[in-house]
């Protein structure tokens, strides 16, 4: 199984082909790469970093294998905002409120799958770029709509339609946040049609696995396809766009495919549990083979009020990169690979070798229960890491930083 992709969709047969020799071309530099530091250091296994890249058509692909894990906190980050210039800006904007779902009585005759596409499906809609296309959906009454980073990529304007009778919309960019694979697009709101109704957030740590979900998007260009799967699972980990970790995934089997990216994963009332980003292929493959991912929507809610208003996120950052290879990790923690040059850990004297086995008194398992815990802080924030060093315990202050662009 290759690592999860991003369903972006601009020419997807080439897209396919490309992927595959980008894949074969990073499994080869990482050879070379890990034959390069055995030589360097011998006795000691060296592994690749995953790290994305952007193909000539403008996507994501996932490069190389998991053995390292950039830790800076995952995409639901209480962190400061910031405004265009990178200045400190007022007080947080308040997260957008969930509003309580129960199931959707269908209609005689109708399925529930088909009640809740026909009240959603108006405020889908195809946001299309220079390079691809992809999906998204109207929340409010002021034209704000919702999609992945991934898709709207560097572009600050994009086209928009709602269905495929509809007219051509010129939508602005307002902002991005790689770190959870979010962005929101501006249109005036004249332009939207009278049904199209905004869709609702639901509180997603009320989500279950066994949970109906419902996605709607523009599967390699088909207008507004709706498939109904379960979710599979939850609290995944995925790659962001530029390199963190987006924490407490939804995972479902409902078919979802390239073009399907920043389309809404739905409950059964439909209510929405989810911003679908990314799915498992095979080797070789790109499309649906029953595992797909979605940002959950709590991670949405806190997001989106301050690129609405055009901010950066600011999340926190650690700084240090942690060993999850399970063949040389034997007791739980968190194993420190590397350090970051004067980054916040490294400042407050970790070393390379330290096991993290608590952030603030709270156990530590593995690599991505260290990330989820700086994700719930905020740039700035006092934490104590408990680390095990040469046999014995011991107690550090780190004073965590914003995270930077990209990972070092």
């Amino acid at each position: 199984m290759t690592p999860p992709k991003h369903i972006w969709s601009g020419g997807w047969q080439e897209e396919s082909e490309e992927d595959a020799r980008l894949r074969a071309e990073a499994e080869a530099a990482r050879r070379a790469q890990a034959e390069a530091a055995a030589a360097a250091a011998p006795g000691r296994e060296a592994e690749g970093v995953r790290t994305p890249r952007r193909t000539s058509r403008g996507r994501i692909a996932g490069v190389a294998t998991v053995g390292l894990l950039a830790v800076g906190g995952g995409a639901f980050a209480a962190g400061a905002l910031l405004d265009g210039n990178g200045n400190d800006g007022p007080a947080n904007p308040a997260a957008l409120p969930a509003v309580a779902s129960k199931p959707i009585t269908p209609t005689r005759g109708q399925t529930r799958a088909g009640t809740i596409y026909a009240q959603a499906s108006p405020a889908v809609v195809s946001i299309r770029t220079a390079t691809g296309s992809g999906t998204g959906f109207l929340i409010d009454d002021q034209g704000t709509l919702v999609t992945n980073d991934h898709v709207v990529d560097t572009d600050r304007t994009v086209t928009v339609k709602f269905g495929t009778d509809g007219r051509n919309i010129r939508g602005v960019v307002r902002g991005v946040d790689p770190s959870s694979d979010l962005a929101v697009v501006h249109i005036d709101p004249s332009q939207a049609p009278a049904d199209a109704k905004p869709l609702q957030f639901a509180d997603s740590t009320g989500v279950q696995v066994g949970d109906v979900a419902i996605a709607i998007g523009n599967p390699f260009g088909l207008d507004r396809t709706v498939t109904e799967g379960i979710v599979s699972s939850l609290g995944r980990t995925l790659q962001a766009p530029n390199g963190f970790q987006i924490d407490d995934v939804i995972q479902t089997d409902a078919a979802i495919n390239p073009g399907n990216s920043g389309g809404p994963l739905l409950d059964d009332g439909g209510r929405v549990i989810g911003v679908n980003s990314q799915i498992a292929t095979s080797v070789g493959g790109s499309g649906n083979v029953g595992i797909g991912f979605a940002v959950p929507s709590n991670t949405v809610r806190q997001v989106l009020p301050g690129l609405k208003q055009g901010r950066s996120v600011s999340h926190a950052w650690l700084g240090v990169t942690i060993d999850s290879n399970p063949a040389r990790i034997t007791t739980p923690g968190a194993s420190i690979a590397s350090l970051n040059t004067n980054g916040p850990a490294e400042s407050a004297g970790v070393q390379v070798g330290d096991l993290v086995t608590a952030v603030d008194g709270q156990p530590v398992s593995d690599a991505s229960a260290l990330s989820t815990a700086i994700n719930r802080k905020a740039p700035g924030d006092h934490i104590t890491l408990t680390v095990e060093r040469n046999g014995s315990k011991t107690d550090i202050d780190v004073q965590l930083k914003a995270r930077p662009a990209k990972t070092p």
